[in-house]
């Protein structure tokens, strides 16, 4: 099975000794977003977890720790984007992101690092040409230390149009533009560009649509063919191996205008108080309501000799 840290909040950013503290006692507490005491516990042992997936702005914290990671397998997504502090006020300065990421790459091997590029909004500052400036610079940086990036375009939920009333998503014809130069660049660069969750017209104009987190690029950085389970995606029309995430909402203090799992910077600094790096939950600890379920957990490894081996 697949450990995802990375949907809900940025672990390795804002929690990196959390995270450590859980995996030596070997397993952690999830409440569930919508019911607060059905909680599940996940077992954090390398036996059954086959990748440890995260998806981060700034991975700098877990650097230096990268070693007490080694026993996973390991997938990172460390999102890199052209805006400022004005939209993204707490990530860090891009250049160092830039230089994480290759040290990430030299580490764990080019196959097991990707980059996102998202969202893609359009305001007074970004426009197509803009992006494609911005995109085909970053690319040309990380040429030879990643297979694989994916973008996807902004989603205007209710609390984004609220945060952010000034963004907007591309028009279609400014998403053919933008897929039709990013295709050409990342071939330029040995780097494929995958949309996420995106409409499937983007295919005819360079663009993969076959999953961001695909079984086939998990596959790919662990090394390993897995035999999973029917419909293990999280989402509708998605063809991604998205696993069980351990984090939960508004508890990440990038404040980008544009997060979809923010509320407001209030909720978020009310949990930030009640997080302890000794407990089992990201936020809090037990309560005398809780419900704990141990989660049905198995290896997914198909251990058959194949390509990979």
């Amino acid at each position: 099975m697949i450990i995802n840290t990375g949907m809900r909040t940025d672990i390795p950013a804002f929690y990196s000794k959390w995270l450590l503290n859980r995996i030596k006692e070997g397993y952690v507490y999830v409440r569930n977003p919508y019911y607060r005491h059905q909680v599940t516990k996940y077992s954090l042992n390398p036996n059954v977890v086959d990748c440890l997936a995260f998806c981060t702005k700034n991975p700098h914290p877990l650097l230096s720790h990268l070693n007490e990671l080694n026993k996973y397998k390991q997938f990172w997504f460390v999102t890199i984007t052209p805006y400022g502090k004005d939209i993204e006020p707490n990530v860090p300065d891009k250049k160092q992101v830039i230089n994480d990421f290759k040290k990430l790459s030299e580490y764990l091997g080019k196959k097991s690092v990707a980059i996102r590029y998202d969202p893609i909004f359009i305001n007074e500052k970004f426009d197509v040409n803009m992006h494609i400036k911005c995109f085909s610079k970053l690319l040309s940086e990380l040429k030879g230390y990643t297979e694989d990036c994916t973008i996807s375009f902004i989603d205007m939920y209710e609390k984004v149009k609220r945060n952010a009333p000034d963004l907007r998503p591309p028009t279609e014809k400014e998403q053919i533009e933008l897929a039709k130069s990013f295709s050409e660049i990342g071939k330029q660069n040995n780097i494929t560009v995958h949309a996420c969750c995106e409409k499937e017209f983007l295919k005819d104009y360079g663009l993969d649509i076959t999953g961001c987190m695909s079984q086939e690029i998990i596959e790919k950085a662990i090394g390993k063919k897995l035999d999973t389970p029917k419909n293990n995606s999280k989402r509708i029309k998605c063809n991604c191996l998205m696993g069980n995430d351990i984090g939960a909402y508004n508890t990440c203090m990038h404040l980008c205008k544009y997060c979809y799992a923010n509320t407001n910077y209030e909720l978020v600094k009310d949990n930030i108080k009640n997080h302890d790096p000794n407990s089992p939950f990201l936020i809090g600890n037990i309560e005398k309501e809780d419900i704990i379920t141990e989660a049905k957990q198995q290896s997914w490894l198909n251990n058959q000799m194949s390509f990979f081996d």
